[in-house]
């Protein structure tokens, strides 16, 4: 992990999952709550060949915290590129899991030049368009952070109606079927493969290494105004979207295909929300095209 200096005096924390051979850079953005400690499938990330780069948001991990009043995907997305820039890694592909998406889509708004290929993974629409904030969770005043993986794993991989939003961000317990619990949720198969429950309890931890700071951050974006224009991103997107997803299901990635300049939505069945484990050597033939160890 490398902590590059921003011009704002703040440090964002670059980590590198794989080193790659064949020139090609992939950028991985997490989802709330998570880090970028985290490699969905290193062999397949390995035998592509690509070098992984996934950078903590604010008040993740060990990146700092935005100023009080700041913050946002966009300002997540700013960051990003500027350890890009730091970093000279020129025109990346970018994949984006859950509200990690949403910083993936405001980077390749923002910066053209920066993203020639894009993967969105389980990425929410705006609540106002394909509801799926839960009530209980706009209203809440404070948000119960539980420093506890499997609960986590269990929010994002089963979670029900009204216990889950942002990839995770959660107000009640997962269904007795939860991932967590050892049940036959959508996501069991994928998180029985090789090393997948311990990369996403490593994710987990590091996340919260700060406390809840990140996750606060996330959730007061989610439930603030979206000004972002979807139209806005001209790179050749891949949606990749669980059949069953609670979370983020069909319904978002068909809402942005259509608003996307250039985009194409794969729809995975039997699979929710943890949709990035099985398909990653998918998003990353989207992004390395051409690109094999």
């Amino acid at each position: 992990m490398d902590l590059i200096g921003l011009r704002d005096g703040r440090r964002l924390a670059m980590h590198r999952p794989a080193e790659g051979t064949t020139g090609r850079t992939v950028v991985l953005c997490h989802p709330a709550p998570g880090s970028g400690a985290f490699d969905p499938d290193p062999e397949a990330t390995w035998s592509r060949g690509v070098t992984l780069l996934s950078a903590d948001r604010p008040g993740y991990g060990s990146s700092d915290l935005l100023p009080s009043g700041a913050g946002g995907f966009a300002a997540a997305a700013d960051d990003l590129a500027e350890a890009l820039d730091r970093l000279g890694t020129g025109p990346v592909g970018l994949a984006g899991w859950s509200a990690g998406g949403l910083v993936a889509l405001e980077l390749a708004g923002r910066r053209p030049d920066l993203v020639d290929r894009l993967v969105l993974i389980a990425t929410p629409a705006p609540d106002e368009q394909v509801p799926w904030v839960p009530a209980e969770l706009r209203a809440a005043s404070a948000v119960p952070v539980f420093d506890d993986p499997d609960r986590w794993i269990s929010l994002l991989s089963h979670a029900g109606p009204g216990t889950a939003a942002s990839g995770g961000v959660g107000s009640g317990g997962a269904g007795s079927g939860g991932a967590g619990s050892g049940g036959a949720g959508p996501d069991a198969a994928a998180l029985e493969s090789a090393g997948a429950r311990l990369r996403l309890k490593a994710m987990l931890h590091e996340a919260f290494r700060q406390g809840d700071a990140g996750l606060a951050a996330d959730l007061a974006a989610v439930l603030g105004p979206w000004e972002f224009e979807p139209g806005q991103v001209a790179a050749k997107t891949l949606l990749l979207y669980g059949a069953k997803d609670p979370i983020a299901g069909p319904r978002h990635g068909k809402w942005y295909q259509p608003r996307l300049q250039n985009a194409r939505y794969e729809q995975s069945p039997n699979t929710g929300h943890l949709i990035i484990l099985p398909t990653w050597r998918r998003a990353l033939a989207h992004l390395a095209p051409g690109v094999k160890r």
